[in-house]
């Protein structure tokens, strides 16, 4: 089959290297991709934006594309696989409704609310005023969250009343986020442990992914502002087998069902970022509605299941008895990054010697791209270079050593991605 892939990041590419695997798949097209996917033998990028939707869905009916993966969030929030819908085209990826669940933070605490979906107590303000004066009736810390897509940029934990009107500010008078801080969630701060819990649904059945955990702060020791993730392991060791029950029955299965009383179709990725406490008492922080980005470097390291032919079943409504099949090794990623991310930063940087791929080592591109043939960066999050290792350890080894290689004079990244699992893993 031909398959289109929606987006130019590193989630984007992972998944067509991983599409490129199936045996059922004979071209694969990325729209608009990056320099890394463009050195993949099996891949073409196509120079259209991920929200020209119009375009896409037009370039899928000239090239009879026989399934569509769509990678960021946009344009699911856009409505893009309604539109591929209503031509008749398969598109893996929710409806606009559903996709409400990450377009609208609002909307995604009022629907866990309504289904009894664990999740942090919370309130809306439009109000600056309002909103400070609940900060101060809560108490801090508190968590201060712009209602809008932000990029994974959009969240406040702020630690005194200070922070919190900084923020407040920054969202409801200075407009720093646009529309998407129009309003603004602030919702109780929890302890306990962040994991990424992703599975693949065709609205009734799920299966779940290997799980994983990111870093979304700059800064080592999990400091500093948020990012879109600087790099990602698999699996999460907080998700045991009782906690991994537990969010099959409490949150992944009630989430279907609601979305389903609501008459929302969701085929696609689902992904539930879990807050986990040391009793396994367990919340949802928040729902993307495709996968994780750095999470997907790892677990398609991971992945043995053919993915284009589970993603075309789900499209078919068939998932049912359907299971995946990993490897029983750990994976880990670190994102390279450019110096000032995730506020400032320049582009156009050559990049070099970036090792070759090996069964264990894989570099995925995400803010790249060619210039006179000359791979240069284009982006904020540049790469995120993952391996396979029998430990969490020893995969963080072969990244840090492979970083190394690589001559990029713009580059920073986290020195101690996986240190809750590594710890983890010394106690033992």
């Amino acid at each position: 089959m031909k398959v289109l892939i929606v987006g130019s990041g590193g989630r984007e590419h992972a998944l067509s290297w991983k599409i490129s695997k199936s045996p059922l798949v004979k071209e694969i097209f990325v729209a608009p991709g990056n320099g890394g996917t463009e050195l993949e033998n099996s891949v073409i990028n196509i120079d259209i934006h991920a929200d020209d939707i119009d375009g896409l869905k037009q370039f899928a009916l000239n090239e009879q594309i026989d399934l569509t993966i769509i990678g960021p969030e946009n344009p699911l929030v856009n409505g893009i696989a309604d539109k591929f819908e209503e031509s008749g085209l398969r598109c893996f990826g929710p409806s606009k409704g559903a996709a409400q669940l990450e377009g609208s933070k609002e909307f995604m605490k009022d629907f866990l609310k309504k289904y009894n979906i664990p999740t942090a107590e919370y309130s809306v303000f439009t109000d600056s005023i309002k909103a400070l004066d609940y900060v101060r009736e809560k108490g801090c810390p508190i968590v201060i969250k712009a209602d809008g897509l932000a990029a994974g940029k959009g969240v406040t934990i702020a630690n005194n009343i200070d922070e919190a009107k900084e923020a407040i500010d920054l969202a409801l008078e200075s407009r720093i986020f646009g529309e998407a801080g129009r309003k603004i969630v602030i919702e109780e701060f929890l302890s306990g442990e962040e994991a990424s819990f992703i599975v693949m649904t065709d609205g009734i059945n799920a299966i779940p992914f290997p799980t994983s955990q990111d870093h979304k702060a700059r800064d080592e020791m999990d400091k500093g502002p948020n990012t879109g993730g600087m790099g990602a392991y698999s699996p999460a060791p907080v998700v045991d087998s009782i906690v991994h029950k537990k969010i099959m029955q409490d949150v992944i299965y009630p989430t279907l069902k609601g979305l389903q009383e609501e008459g929302f179709k969701y085929i696609g990725f689902l992904y539930a970022g879990m807050m986990i406490d040391q009793n396994k008492n367990l919340k949802v922080l928040e729902f993307n509605c495709r996968f994780g980005d750095p999470e997907t470097q790892p677990i398609m390291m991971r992945l043995e299941s053919d993915l284009a032919d589970l993603c075309f079943k789900a499209c078919e409504s068939d998932l049912s008895n359907q299971t995946l099949q990993w490897n029983e090794k750990k994976s880990l990623g670190v994102v390279i990054a450019a110096e000032g991310y995730p506020s400032n930063y320049e582009i156009n940087k050559e990049i070099k010697n970036i090792p070759l791929e090996k069964n264990d080592l894989k570099v995925f591109h995400a803010g790249t791209r060619f210039q006179e043939d000359s791979l240069t960066s284009n982006g904020g999050r540049v790469m995120c270079v993952t391996a396979l290792g029998s430990s969490i350890q020893s995969a963080q080894k072969k990244v840090y050593n492979a970083i190394s290689e690589i001559t990029y004079e713009d580059a920073f990244y986290r020195k101690d991605i996986g240190y809750r699992a590594i710890a983890r893993e010394e106690e033992k």
